[in-house]
């Protein structure tokens, strides 16, 4: 199992917002690209930085190639499509885990 895991700091403002569209119309066009078998979503209760609130977007992978196949073929689209949204809103980064 291969974990893909995007972090993102959202600013309080748009907060309500941003966390309803990731529900209703992100995650699901994740899901739909078919490389995901499960996902979960945390909101991160220890803050860093004040200035944004965090969450955790977790996607599961049977295997690395799926991931990659979604890296190359789907996530280009899609993460600019959360940039042009969120333009100056939010901060994100992405790590990949192998299940050991």
């Amino acid at each position: 199992m291969v974990l893909y895991n995007v972090t993102v700091g959202i600013d309080p403002d748009i907060e309500a917002e941003w966390l309803l569209w990731m529900k209703e119309n992100h995650i699901p066009a994740v899901m739909a690209t078919g490389k995901f078998v499960e996902h979960k979503m945390f909101k991160v209760l220890t803050q860093q930085e004040e200035e944004t609130i965090s969450y955790s977007v977790q996607y599961y992978a049977q295997t690395m190639n799926d991931v990659e196949l979604y890296l190359n073929e789907h996530a280009p689209r899609l993460v600019e499509e959360h940039m042009k949204r969120y333009k100056n809103k939010h901060v994100a980064f992405r790590t990949l885990l192998e299940q050991v």
